[in-house]
């Protein structure tokens, strides 16, 4: 027991104000004192977060890997424990109904069956937390995923915006916030920390990926006429937009390893999101290609 309350999924976020002063209020409500005290500032950074969310995952991949090799343990004994039995069983030996031997080959055939199904329950668990092993063993490599990553600093940064906008007095995301209350101005604040913390630890995160040669794609790299790959397609880029390119649908690209720009080949378009794409071509460079390997 922790001796306290808390919000799950709370630790190191801006405190949820309005909850917490609804259940202080409720509280009172019941005959309890209550006193709200709300410090922001006491929380770990996010880099010191992140580090830890890694550590734990790496904790649980260690302890699934264990729940996974005992069950496989277990069920690896029960299958030679059904087996055992079987085996001082004559082949095709039937239960000789009135015969002494009928209990004993009852209560055999019973042992047998509930190994069985012990040995499949096992296995099955054994599958089940290998996959939680192998998830968790992976958390930290999809947390930053470069173009996963990409895509998080994008919704950062327009949830950044956002509170700018909050902070001069506009509407942003179909609402308001109160500047003229001091509380909301400090949540703001906090906010606009919190969120600017999270986009520098993540373009950090990008930047080292581009030092092991990972590419940021961008408008600047492409033209009308060139190739962008996507989930092993090539696609012909028929715009190139400030955050998208423009490239004939790609339910075109379906069994296919290259859509060209001939429209009586395609039907509609797509945008393709730059963190989506893994690799550039020229005109020039894909009919090189084609030729050669024909």
């Amino acid at each position: 027991m922790l001796g306290s309350w808390y919000l799950p999924h709370s630790r190191d976020k801006k405190a949820p104000t309005a909850m917490l002063e609804a259940l202080a209020d409720r509280l009172r409500s019941a005959g309890f004192t209550v006193t709200l005290t709300i410090d922001n500032n006491d929380r770990r950074t996010f880099a010191e977060a992140e580090t830890e969310r890694v550590e734990r995952a790496e904790d649980r991949a260690e302890r699934f890997g264990q729940y996974a090799d005992n069950a496989a343990a277990r069920s690896e004994s029960a299958w030679k424990r059904g087996h055992q039995i079987a085996d001082g069983i004559p082949l095709g030996q039937p239960i000789l109904v009135g015969h002494h031997s009928e209990r004993r080959a009852r209560r055999d055939q019973e042992r047998i069956d509930n190994a069985t199904r012990t040995s499949i329950g096992e296995r099955d668990r054994a599958a089940h937390w290998a996959g939680r092993e192998k998830a968790a063993a992976g958390y930290a490599a999809f947390r930053k995923n470069p173009a996963r990553t990409l895509r998080r600093i994008q919704t950062l940064k327009a949830d950044l915006r956002a509170v700018e906008k909050w902070q001069r007095g506009e509407s942003a995301k179909g609402q308001t916030r109160n500047t003229g209350n001091p509380e909301t101005v400090q949540e703001l604040a906090v906010e606009h920390a919190e969120l600017s913390e999270q986009i520098a630890y993540w373009e950090n995160v990008v930047a080292e990926a581009e030092k092991q040669g990972f590419k940021v794609w961008s408008k600047s790299d492409f033209q009308r006429g060139d190739y962008a790959r996507c989930r092993g397609t090539w696609y012909a880029v028929l715009r190139a937009n400030p955050k998208t390119l423009t490239v004939p649908h790609i339910f075109n690209g379906t069994g296919r390893t290259v859509v060209h720009a001939d429209r009586n080949h395609y039907s509609g378009t797509s945008s393709l999101p730059y963190d989506e794409v893994t690799g550039r071509m020229s005109a020039e460079e894909m009919q090189h290609k084609q030729d050669t390997a024909k």
